[in-house]
This record gives structure tokens, sequence and C-alpha cells, in this order.
């Protein structure tokens, strides 16, 4: 069972998108605490969440998805819907495209559901490394956010390594942190590891990066647009196996260079026996 905002964070949601979905019956929690109210979610509905997002985004109103998805709609018919909705959206502007982007990836996850491999999680300590880091707020935790922030976050901090003249020791990685408790914004950061001393003379931070004493961990291959069906496997083994989510995921960036379907990135959550 998980959290309002463990659910938000494994579908790629806002919190304040799901309690809005509860209220109009769409997407209704799991269990609610009839003491403290606090909403709970199953991995399981994951499913309904991936179908309903990819059905606003091809423009049905939610009183019509409301409709599409009771009827248990399939993949093969979200396919279908979303043939008809790319030939309408042919000549839009480059926010549609991204829109479509989104809508692709989420049908990719629905059509991947139940045949991702559960037992390629592992469960591993994380040691501590000390990076050289960057860091910016994104306004979500939707890739529509994240990308946009994380990738020139990248592009600079490879720029000032190379001008205070240090190398990596290791794979870069990017993690995330919420910024408080009553806004939706998550600060990114990308580090790189380096054996370098603080100096202020930097253009970015060195710090050293705590350990993850159990962190569940799953490989993810192709573009970090197509993590979902890999970042959900992985929520479904912790809801399964009795775990809990101890915070944001990260990224361990294995191999990315050249074409992106063939990086390569790790994802570790910490997480604690429940």
């Amino acid at each position: 069972m998980f959290t309002i905002g463990d659910f938000a964070k494994h579908g790629r949601v806002s919190v304040r998108m799901l309690r809005h979905y509860d209220a109009i019956g769409l997407l209704l929690p799991a269990r609610v605490d009839p003491f403290t109210g606090y909403r709970g979610y199953e991995a399981a509905q994951l499913a309904r969440l991936n179908r309903i997002i990819a059905l606003k985004d091809l423009g049905f109103t939610l009183q019509q998805v409301a409709g599409i998805v009771d009827e248990q709609v399939s993949a093969e018919e979200l396919r279908g819907m979303l043939r008809l909705r790319q030939a309408e959206l042919a000549a839009a502007v480059q926010e549609a495209a991204v829109r479509l982007a989104r809508v692709e990836s989420r049908l990719r996850t629905i059509e991947s559901e139940g045949h991702m491999p559960s037992d390629d999680v592992v469960v591993k300590s994380i040691p501590a490394v000390r990076v050289a880091r960057l860091s910016a707020v994104a306004d979500g935790f939707e890739p529509e956010h994240i990308g946009p922030v994380v990738g020139p976050l990248f592009g600079r901090l490879c720029d000032l390594l190379a001008e205070a003249g240090l190398t990596a020791t290791g794979p870069s990685l990017a993690y995330y942190e919420q910024v408080g408790p009553d806004t939706e914004q998550v600060r990114a950061f990308v580090a790189i590891p380096v054996g370098a001393e603080p100096d202020p003379a930097y253009g970015f931070e060195v710090a050293d990066l705590p350990a993850l004493p159990v962190a569940a961990t799953i490989v993810h291959r192709g573009a970090m647009d197509d993590i979902l069906p890999t970042s959900q496997t992985l929520a479904r083994w912790i809801d399964s196996t009795g775990h809990r989510s101890l915070g944001y995921t990260r990224e361990l960036y294995l191999q990315c260079e050249g074409d992106p379907s063939t990086w390569v990135t790790e994802l570790q959550e910490p997480v604690a026996t429940a």
C-alpha cells in the first residue's frame, strides 16, 4: 500500500491531480484511514491511472474518460484512438508533439503491464560517493517538467568540470528531493563523481552523497522517455514484497552516449521492510 505522495511519485502525476480524481470518483484510493483520512493506493491501480492519463492527453474530457475506462478499454483500443488523434494533431505546434510523446510513453507502459519480469529487481546497498553537483527546481516530477531541467544542468556541469580540470571517477547520476510539504515542486540534482575537495572557486558544489543502506534496484535499457514501464515494475515489486519506499529513485547512468535506445540506466530506490 502506498501513500498518496508515493503513488503520485510512481505514477508521475501530482498529488493534487489524484485528489481531484478521487473527488470526482474517477480513481478512488484503495483505502482511506477512518481516523486520519489519509488515502492509500495499491500498485495495481497504476493500470487505471495510466489509462486515465493517456486518454486525457488524447483530448478526452474527464467525463468521457470515466466512461471509457469503466468499460475496461484495452491497449489495442487505446492504440486505435491514438492513431486517430495523431492525424488530427499532425499540424499542431511543438507542445502537441510533446503531448503525443507522453501519450506514447503511457501506452508502452500499459502494453508492458505484467510482461516485465520483477525478478530483475536486486536489493543491495549503495555506497556513499563524492560528487560535483548542480541543482534546479522543477515544477513537478512529471517527465515534461523533469527533462527540460535535467538535460541543461548536465551540459552546464560537464562544461564547468572541464574548466576546473576535473575528470569523472564514475558514472553520472540524477536524484530528486521534494521542495516542501505544501508544493508539488521537486529539486532535481545532477551529479558526477569526482576526486576533489570543495572549492568556492568552482561554479558547482562538491558534496558527499550519502549511502543508501538498502535500495531496490532495476536496470532500464533505452531512452529516459521510456522509463515508466521499468519504474512501475519496480513500484509493483516494492508493493508486492512488503517493502516501503523511503524517497525518490536515484538514476545512475551506466551508459548515456550515442543513440538513446542504447542507454543503460540503473534505478535505485531507497526502501525499508514494512
